[in-house]
């Protein structure tokens, strides 16, 4: 079988190398990383870090379009993944030159916090669209809830509550969120009796670190989200993806968010969602309670980030962690591959 992929960021990259895990006999063309396979265009040359890039990125963009429109003459099916900005317009041009093509979508469009009219966009040019969240369902007609992959990649839970004297602090992995909040971030390692551990994304060299960072010599370093977390007794996490991992995992935290105020005040206008964390939007939709504290914008402060850390109930935040666990039910990775292999 010969799969067309698209798959352009590095979230969607891991997802992709759990779903190789399941796809027997299957040959995958396109984008993604080059470890992957041998791709038409690298997933990595789609990264941009300024102003600057974004103009020859575009150039990349529509030629890649145009070759994956043609490559896909050659293939079974197609699988995007995420990437609306990409990915979108691409099933667009490919519903309209290959009508019977089987054409998947995996990691939807979040039109739940904004853009809602890209649901319908996306229902008319794909064959099936396969969700990761169970309340997707519910702005998608017709999507189909796989699990989600968050639960293919993470190895190992929280069972009980044990301690660890450690805390975690992720500051994100995007040079303006890493600016805004890293300040804080050593103002709270010297206020702290439990040694501080700094979670740096891998792709960042030595000297990105001394600039971004800054004096990072208090803290103890570590490149391994997963295994961080899993031994710290709390984290601070920049709002993303890593939140939901944290939740997952079962250890306790506090979402931080600071940007200039005219981009949160845009933000705040077109999503009308209560919550930013994944796991309490999850939580919402399902009737519950928050599972954990936002601190955003003017509300992050010191006395403020201390607090959520002697104010939180380990017992209980393991007790919700469990129950979304069972709310996300399994991985995505072998459902995937069984609707991609019909």
């Amino acid at each position: 079988m010969k799969l067309l992929v698209s798959a352009l960021e590095p979230s969607g990259n891991l997802h992709l190398r759990s779903l190789l895990n399941y796809l027997n006999d299957v040959e995958i063309f396109g984008i993604f990383n080059s470890d992957l396979g041998e791709p038409l265009v690298a997933a990595s040359e789609f990264g941009v870090m300024g102003i600057i890039d974004i103009i020859p990125k575009i150039a990349l963009a529509k030629r890649t379009k145009e070759q994956m429109v043609k490559l896909a003459d050659d293939m079974d099916a197609v699988l995007l993944i995420d990437a609306p900005a990409f990915n979108l317009p691409l099933a667009e041009e490919l519903r309209e030159k290959y009508p019977q093509k089987k054409i998947y979508y995996y990691v939807l469009p979040k039109v739940w916090a904004w853009k809602k009219k890209r649901a319908l966009r996306v229902k008319n040019s794909v064959t099936k669209m396969l969700s990761i969240f169970p309340f997707e369902e519910k702005f998608f007609e017709g999507a189909v809830y796989v699990g989600n992959p968050l639960l293919d990649q993470i190895k190992s839970f929280k069972e009980e509550t044990i301690k660890h004297n450690r805390v975690a602090f992720l500051p994100g992995s995007r040079k303006r969120e890493i600016k805004m909040l890293m300040p804080y971030f050593h103002q709270l390692c010297d206020k702290i009796e439990e040694q501080p551990v700094l979670v740096i994304a891998p792709h960042f060299s030595d000297e990105e670190i001394d600039t971004l960072f800054g004096d990072v010599s208090a803290f103890e370093i570590s490149r391994d989200i997963h295994d961080t977390l899993l031994k710290s007794d709390f984290a601070y996490i920049c709002s993303g993806t890593a939140t939901l991992e944290a939740a997952i995992i079962g250890t306790p935290f506090v979402l931080v968010y600071k940007t200039n105020a005219l981009e949160f005040a845009i933000g705040r206008y077109f999503v009308k969602l209560p919550y930013v964390g994944l796991a309490n939007i999850i939580f919402d939709f399902e009737k519950k309670g928050a599972m954990h504290q936002e601190l955003l914008q003017n509300d992050l402060n010191i006395d403020a980030l201390l607090d959520s850390k002697e104010k939180i109930d380990s017992e209980q935040f393991l007790k919700d962690s469990k129950e979304l666990r069972a709310i996300l039910k399994s991985g995505s990775a072998q459902k995937v591959s069984e609707i991609i292999h019909v």
